[in-house]
């Protein structure tokens, strides 16, 4: 199968999307890793996004190197910025395709995932190739959500076709969207082995404001890749997706507005 691309990446690197990434941790986003990680580990972070998780777990580690990849250079750039900002000197940051590390066999003793294998055609064979950077014993770690659990309230038919096309256009790239339920499977699949599961739901309002939310799924389905490829494919026109934008508006303004989304968290071990 395909490897991911820029082109395919459901979300893609609209603004409204890595502006929610610049707000993920390692605290949250690695906290099922966190309690695995001691000094001096070498760790290789998959989809580091803008890094504000890659410089969490780069203090976890250190002075063990991090090297963290991403398919986007202007993405890259912003991360670079942030570990120099934060004055994190044992980290840095490459363009790479988890389909096909640069690393030699035996690299690393971590390898880190955070939301990557749901936008994969083959996530079994990305898995395989983490595993060959791993030395005896090393750790994967992947947390992916789950979309098919996607619930709120009050019930709102723009919103129910928001993911109908949600679903559509990460199927039509080739990816599942409800990759935390297969995380087990795949990593069977990929060799591991000593597999630990573990699930987090992120809740809104809690994680976030929902307005928070439904603002950049607003802004998402109009402005991101997720709108240009569903028209793309021919699953929704420009006016559909102007109303699903227009019901995230109207619905989180509803007294109790409530979001929730599932997250399932994993980590195997190389033999």
């Amino acid at each position: 199968m395909a490897a991911a691309t820029l082109d395919t990446y459901t979300h893609g690197h609209h603004e409204s999307v890595v502006a929610r990434h610049r707000q993920r941790t390692a605290s949250e986003a690695a906290a099922f890793l966190l309690p695995h990680l001691r000094p001096g580990m070498r760790l290789l972070d998959v989809g580091c996004g803008p890094g504000s998780i890659t410089v969490g777990l780069a203090q976890a580690v250190a002075p063990g190197e991090v090297v963290a990849i991403d398919l986007s250079p202007e993405v890259l750039e912003e991360a670079r910025a942030l570990a120099a900002e934060r004055q994190i000197a044992n980290v840095r940051f490459e363009r790479g395709d988890v389909h096909a590390l640069a690393a030699p066999d035996g690299s690393f003793d971590v390898v880190y995932a955070h939301q990557v294998l749901q936008h994969l055609a083959d996530p079994v064979e990305a898995l395989r190739e983490m595993k060959r950077t791993l030395a005896g014993g090393g750790i994967v770690a992947v947390r992916d959500s789950d979309y098919g659990t996607c619930t709120w309230s009050p019930s709102d038919e723009r919103l129910t076709r928001w993911l109908e096309v949600y679903h559509a256009v990460a199927s039509a790239n080739g990816a599942e969207a409800d990759a935390g339920r297969h995380l087990h499977g795949w990593l069977l699949r990929a060799g591991f082995g000593e597999i630990r599961l573990s699930g987090t739901t992120w809740t809104f309002p809690g994680y976030d404001s929902v307005e928070a939310w439904a603002t950049s799924w607003a802004d998402r389905t109009t402005g991101s890749n997720l709108a240009t490829k569903a028209v793309e494919y021919g699953i929704a026109s420009r006016a559909d997706l102007e109303e699903i934008a227009e019901g995230f508006r109207e619905w989180c303004r509803a007294p109790g507005a409530f979001f929730s989304i599932g997250h399932v968290e994993a980590l195997g071990r190389t033999p």
